[in-house]
């Protein structure tokens, strides 16, 4: 993935050793596809993995990490379409250099906020490690492995963290390009070997980043994982999609900056009166066909032979609070106060 990540201006060549090279390997029309392409593979380790172990816990460790990954490579992909609209092209140099003027964290700060959470949950790190989370899964899916193999998978997943903060940075931090107020005043900020600097500060603030999520945010549970995937990432990536489609299409037509944001904020103000609507009549028909609330009643707490709790809407019996200290116990613990004899009399039981 790292190859083909620019790392400097596509003209300069900067000196190691006596030779003169480029600051990227090389340049793809299609690179980001190869990017995904690579990154996906990864999945194959940990699932083969935990299958292989002959165990179980490590299994479901293996099946919990693929099927986290699937979840949010669909989110992470429409991420990556917003760019590729923006900036015409697939192409990491491309990419950058659409970014002359303006980042696209500040164009599209939607997307890069889901890129953000989904390359969280790519690589499995916290709050997202339900692969490896020890509280029910023992280890995941690396239980049976030690020594240099358990190096091998940590050391694959530090990796994987460095690569997901590269293309973030290429995406939406201007890659190479120095930031703001030194490149107005310094016009070889991004010539030389000062690009590749800029970069490299990037990344490792967005390794500190991990870290600091690491170190500040508890473990979800795998159904919030799920949830947040499929029913807050993929629906808003796919409208954030949509949005930045209209607004694309409407500039290539000329039409004027602020009559495209009236546009654009009339119609989500009327999906949203819509939506409003729809919720208060659905509230009503709710509300209409639910049952009416049964009447508070008494029940025999010891009637299954063991004490229990009353239900919503129950009620304990009364104890009464004069008579004698034996017909107070009798009532509370739901024996009956008097009992039938053989001969007919009643006689008092206990």
């Amino acid at each position: 993935a790292i190859a083909v990540i620019p790392f400097g201006p596509a003209g300069n060549e900067v000196s190691v050793f006596g030779h003169r090279t480029s600051m990227q390997l090389t340049d793809l029309p299609i690179a980001m596809l190869y990017v995904l392409a690579v990154a996906s593979v990864g999945i194959y380790g940990i699932v083969l993995a935990g299958w292989s172990s002959g165990s179980t816990y490590p299994l479901l460790g293996g099946l919990r990490s693929c099927a986290q990954m699937i979840s949010y490579e669909i989110a992470m992909g429409a991420a990556f379409a917003s760019v590729f609209l923006y900036s015409g092209s697939m192409s990491t140099s491309a990419i950058v250099e659409a970014q002359a003027d303006r980042w696209f964290v500040i164009l599209l700060p939607v997307s890069f906020i889901i890129y953000v959470v989904t390359m969280v949950g790519e690589t499995n790190r916290a709050p997202f490690d339900m692969p490896e989370s020890e509280g029910d899964l023992v280890g995941g899916f690396n239980t049976e492995y030690s020594s240099i193999k358990f190096a091998m998978f940590m050391l694959a997943e530090y990796v994987n963290m460095v690569t997901v903060s590269a293309v973030t940075t290429t995406l939406f931090l201007g890659g190479w390009r120095a930031p703001y107020p030194v490149s107005t005043f310094w016009e070889g900020a991004n010539h030389g070997w000062w690009p590749m600097l800029w970069f490299v500060i990037k990344v490792q603030l967005l390794l500190f980043f991990f870290i600091w999520l690491r170190g500040t945010l508890p473990r979800v549970r795998y159904d919030q994982l799920m949830k947040l995937g499929w029913k807050v990432l993929i629906p808003v990536s796919v409208v954030w999609l949509m949005l930045v489609a209209t607004v694309r299409a409407l500039r290539n037509e000329n039409i004027a900056f602020t009559n495209i944001v009236l546009y654009v904020a009339g119609a989500v103000l009327a999906l949203l009166l819509l939506s409003f609507v729809v919720d208060l009549f659905r509230d009503r028909k709710a509300k209409a066909a639910a049952p009416a609330p049964e009447e508070d009643r008494a029940f025999d707490p010891m009637a299954g032979g063991f004490p229990v709790p009353p239900k919503p809407g129950q009620s304990l019996p009364p104890v009464p609070r004069r008579g004698s200290r034996h017909q107070r116990d009798l009532v509370v613990s739901g024996a009956p106060d008097t009992a039938t004899a053989s001969d007919g009399k009643e006689t008092d039981g206990v």
